[in-house]
C-alpha cells in the first residue's frame, strides 16, 4: 500500500473515531440532562407533595370546616341565617327568650322539672318562646355533644316545631341526659336512640340521614357564634325583651326528687307570674 493510500486510511479512521466520540458526548450530554431533569422533576413532585401536603394539613377539618360549608336552615326558623327559633300562638303577644346547651346540667335540671311549666305558658298563650342554644359547654369540658346535639335538633325543627320540642326535651330528660363530662350526644348512634322515642322522629329516614350527613352543622355553627347574645353568658337564662329574668333558686336543703321539681316549678311559674301577670286560670 502506498504513503498516500495508508494516510487516506488513517484519516478516515481518525473521522471515524472523531465522529464516534462525539456522538458519545451528544448521548453523554443528554443523559446528564435527563438525570439532572429528572431530578429537579422528582424535587418538585416531592415539594409539590410537601406543599399540597402542608396545604391540607391547614385545611380547616371538622366543625371548623363546617364554617365554610353551605349553609342549610331549618324550616320553621327565620332571621339571616335561619338562627331565629321562635314558637308559640301567633295571636301571643309577648316572648320569652330561652337560653340553654344542650350539655348543660343546670338546663337538665330545669327542662326536668320546670321544662313543662315553660311549655304550658305557651300553649296557653302567654308568650312565645324565642329558644339560642349555645354550645359552649364543648369548649369548656372539651368534644363536640353540643354541636351536635344541635345540628340534630336543626334536623327535628326541619320535621316541625312540635319534633323540635319533644326531642329537646327527650335530649334533657334524666333516663337519656349524661353528665356533663360526659361527650355522649358526640355519637349519631346516640342522638338517634333519643330521637326514637319521638314519634314524629322514630324510624324516620330524612331525620336520621340529616344527622349522619351533618346537614345542619353550618348552621350549627351560625348559632354558636351566638354566644354572648344579649350579654347571656351562662344557662339556663330567661329574657323579656333585654330584660333579664331572676329565676328563684331551690333552697339547698335535703329533698326528695318529686320536692325538688315541686319546688322548681312553683320558682318557674312565680318568675313568669311577677314579669307576665297572673295566669288567666289562676283562680281556678
Amino acid at each position: 500500500m502506498s504513503d498516500r493510500n495508508s494516510q487516506a486510511s488513517k484519516q478516515a479512521a481518525r473521522e471515524r473515531i472523531r465522529a464516534e466520540r462525539e456522538r458519545q458526548k451528544k448521548k453523554e450530554k443528554i443523559r446528564r440532562q435527563l438525570v439532572v431533569g429528572a431530578s429537579v422533576l422528582g424535587v418538585l413532585v416531592i415539594a409539590g407533595g410537601i406543599g399540597f401536603g402542608i396545604m391540607k394539613a391547614n385545611e380547616p377539618t371538622g366543625w371548623e370546616a363546617a364554617k365554610e360549608a353551605d349553609l342549610v336552615k331549618p324550616a320553621n326558623t327565620s332571621g339571616k341565617n335561619g338562627t331565629e327559633i321562635v314558637i308559640g300562638k301567633p295571636e301571643a303577644k309577648e316572648t320569652l327568650e330561652v337560653f340553654e346547651d344542650i350539655r348543660c346540667p343546670a338546663c337538665a335540671g330545669f327542662e326536668q322539672s320546670a321544662g313543662p311549666a315553660l311549655l304550658k305558658g305557651m300553649e296557653d298563650g302567654r308568650y312565645k318562646i324565642r329558644f339560642t342554644m349555645y354550645t359552649f359547654i364543648d369548649g369548656g369540658q372539651g368534644g363536640e355533644g353540643s354541636k351536635n346535639a344541635l345540628s340534630a335538633l336543626g334536623a327535628a325543627l326541619n320535621v316541625s316545631p312540635e319534633a323540635f320540642l319533644k326531642y329537646k326535651t327527650a335530649l334533657y330528660a334524666e333516663k337519656n341526659h349524661p353528665e356533663e363530662a360526659d361527650d355522649a350526644y358526640a355519637k349519631d348512634k346516640k342522638l338517634i336512640e333519643v330521637a326514637d322515642q319521638v314519634p314524629e322522629l322514630k324510624d324516620n329516614e330524612k331525620f336520621r340521614a340529616a344527622v349522619k350527613n351533618g346537614t345542619y352543622d353550618r348552621w350549627t355553627m351560625e348559632m354558636t357564634a351566638l354566644f354572648g347574645r344579649k350579654g347571656v353568658t351562662g344557662t339556663p337564662a330567661f329574657l323579656h325583651g333585654d330584660k333579664k329574668l331572676k329565676l328563684p333558686p331551690v333552697p339547698q336543703k335535703q329533698m326528695t326528687k318529686e320536692q325538688y321539681q315541686e319546688l322548681a316549678t312553683a320558682n318557674f311559674n312565680k318568675m313568669i307570674d311577677d314579669e307576665f301577670g297572673p295566669a288567666k286560670d289562676a283562680k281556678k
